[in-house]
C-alpha cells in the first residue's frame, strides 16, 4: 500500500527539479528561445530557479514498517528517470542513474521522460553516448515538449520504443553559440560548430531513416529541417522518424509489468 504527502524535504539536488519540471537557472521564456549551445555556453533564457519546491514524499507500507522516499527515488525504483534542460549537472546526474539500472539489470528496459527546452550539446551527447552504451533498451518518451537537445535524446531511443504524448511538441534545430577575440579564434570555433551540426545530423539519420528512404536521403531531410526553428506537432514527429508512436493513455505492456 502507498500513499504521498507532501511536505518539505532536505534539500535535494536541483537537478531533480529540473528534470522533472524544468526549472533550472536559465529556462528559455519561449520554445523558440532554447538552442543547442557549444564550448560551455549556457541556454539564451532568463528564469531564476524555484526555490523552496515541495517534494512529494511516498511512503510505503512493508512487513517491517513504513519506509518513505522521496518521489524520484521513489521512481528510480521503478527504472524510471526524467530529463528537463540539459545542462552538465543534470547529465551527470542522468548518466550515473543510467549506470546504475543497468548495472541492476541490464536486460530490463528503462523509462526516460523528456520534458526538455534543450541546452548544452556536450552534455545532451554525454546522455545520448550513455543511452547507447549500456546494455539496458531505453524507452523514450516526450512530454511536454522535447525541443533542441531534448529531441536528440528522444530520436535515440530504443527504436520502436520512442513515444509521444498526443499533446507533446518536438522542435529541431541546428547548434548555435558565439565567439569573441581573435580572428583565428573566431574561426576554429565556427569550424568546431559546423563539425557538431554534421555528427547531429548523422545521429538524426541513424534513428530517423524511414522504411521508404535511404539514410542518404534521411540526412539530406534533416540538413534541410535543421537550418531554422522547426517546429512538429506529435503527429509531424511520427511522420519525420523522430518518435515510433503516440500515445495517450499509458501503454499495455506497462500495465501488465505493474500488476505482476
Amino acid at each position: 500500500m502507498y500513499k504521498s504527502v507532501l511536505k518539505y524535504s532536505k534539500p535535494l539536488p536541483l537537478g531533480f527539479f529540473r528534470r522533472s519540471f524544468g526549472f533550472s537557472l536559465s529556462t528559455p521564456s519561449t520554445p523558440s528561445s532554447s538552442t543547442f549551445s557549444i564550448s560551455g555556453l549556457s541556454d539564451r533564457a532568463a528564469n531564476p530557479v524555484v526555490r523552496d519546491a515541495l517534494v512529494p514524499i511516498v511512503v510505503e507500507q512493508t512487513a517491517r514498517g513504513e519506509r518513505s522516499y522521496d518521489i524520484y527515488s521513489r521512481l528510480l525504483k521503478e527504472r524510471v528517470v526524467f530529463l528537463g534542460v540539459v545542462n552538465s549537472q543534470d547529465a551527470t546526474l542522468l548518466t550515473a542513474q543510467l549506470l546504475f539500472l543497468e548495472a541492476e539489470d541490464p536486460k530490463r528496459p528503462i523509462k526516460l521522460y523528456i520534458n526538455s527546452p534543450g541546452g548544452e550539446v556536450t552534455s545532451g551527447l554525454a546522455i545520448y553516448d550513455t543511452m547507447q552504451y549500456i546494455q539496458s533498451p531505453v524507452h523514450t518518451f516526450c512530454l511536454g515538449q522535447a525541443a533542441s537537445m531534448g529531441s536528440l535524446l528522444l530520436a535515440g531511443g530504443e527504436k520502436g520504443k520512442r513515444f509521444c504524448l498526443k499533446n507533446g511538441s518536438v522542435m529541431i534545430h541546428q547548434p548555435s553559440g558565439g565567439a569573441q577575440g581573435q580572428a583565428t579564434d573566431i574561426a576554429l570555433h565556427a569550424k568546431e560548430i559546423l563539425r557538431i551540426r554534421s555528427a547531429l545530423t548523422d545521429i538524426y539519420a541513424d534513428h530517423c531513416t524511414l522504411p521508404s528512404e535511404s539514410r542518404d536521403s534521411c540526412r539530406g531531410r534533416f540538413e534541410k529541417a535543421l537550418e531554422r526553428d522547426y517546429f512538429m506537432t506529435a503527429e509531424e514527429a511520427m511522420e519525420f522518424g523522430i518518435i515510433d508512436k503516440i500515445i495517450g493513455r499509458r501503454i499495455e505492456e506497462d500495465s501488465e509489468q505493474k500488476s505482476k
